[in-house]
């Protein structure tokens, strides 16, 4: 392909995905590849303010477990290996004194603002007993984080999911789309692993990004590429 015939094609390409994008933008649930986010929040369980907090943490911490081969990603109840009273007060070898909101998350500023975003998917499976629970959101933040929008989906079921959110058109804002789930901690003993099993987990399909992304992405590439090569 000449460099005119590739220019076209490249041009043509971005044209198409800027112009979808201008009125909507829909994410899906990449790989482990893609720039994933932890947020913990938790709250004691006996109603102490004192002990609430949430911070960052890493996505496997949260606990959120990837498996790029098979296609899945799987949410399951925090384990925090720290023996601590202020997690375990009643002992290691029962449910500790945490309600754990764990978030995993991609966040995008500025490239989003104004469009619907669509997050959608699909749930592969769904064993998450009552007392705890998972759901999947688009969250619109403001530029300090000091207030939001959302729009959440529970997963009650396996199958496809889809969640909208109009986001405000301010190009300092932050977009955040993923996954919450939400229950008690469990130490992480072998002596629990029947509270595991029966606390269950979700189980979502991965896939890669999307095709048109790609294209533009590729496009981007041989661009850099013939630019350099003319310097």
């Amino acid at each position: 392909m000449t460099r005119f015939k590739l220019l076209a094609c490249c041009a043509i390409a971005a044209v198409a995905a800027l112009g979808t994008q201008a009125q909507a933008a829909t994410v899906t649930v990449s790989k482990s590849t893609a720039p994933w986010l932890g947020y913990m929040n938790w709250t004691d369980i006996d109603n102490s303010p004192a002990d609430d907090g949430g911070g960052g943490w890493g996505v496997a911490d949260l606990v959120a477990t990837f498996d790029d081969g098979a296609g899945t990603l799987t949410l399951s109840p925090n384990q925090i290996g720290d023996p601590n009273p202020y997690w375990y007060p009643d002992g290691t070898a029962a449910p500790g004194g945490k309600i754990m909101q764990a978030n995993l998350y991609q966040e995008v500023t500025g490239a989003l603002a104004g469009q619907t975003v669509t997050f959608e998917g699909n749930v592969l499976s769904d064993t998450t007993s009552a007392d705890y629970s998972a759901r999947i959101f688009v969250s619109d933040f403001a530029p300090d984080y000091s207030s939001r929008v959302d729009s959440f989906f529970d997963i009650t079921t396996a199958g496809p999911f889809s969640v909208s959110l109009a986001t405000i058109n301010d190009a300092a804002r932050h977009v955040q789309y993923g996954f919450q789930f939400i229950g008690q901690n469990i130490f992480p003993d072998a002596g629990n692993a029947q509270l595991l099993a029966a606390a269950g987990s979700v189980v979502i399909g991965t896939v890669p990004e999307p095709a048109s992304l790609t294209l533009v992405g590729l496009c981007g590439l041989a661009l850099v590429g013939i630019r350099r090569r003319s310097l």
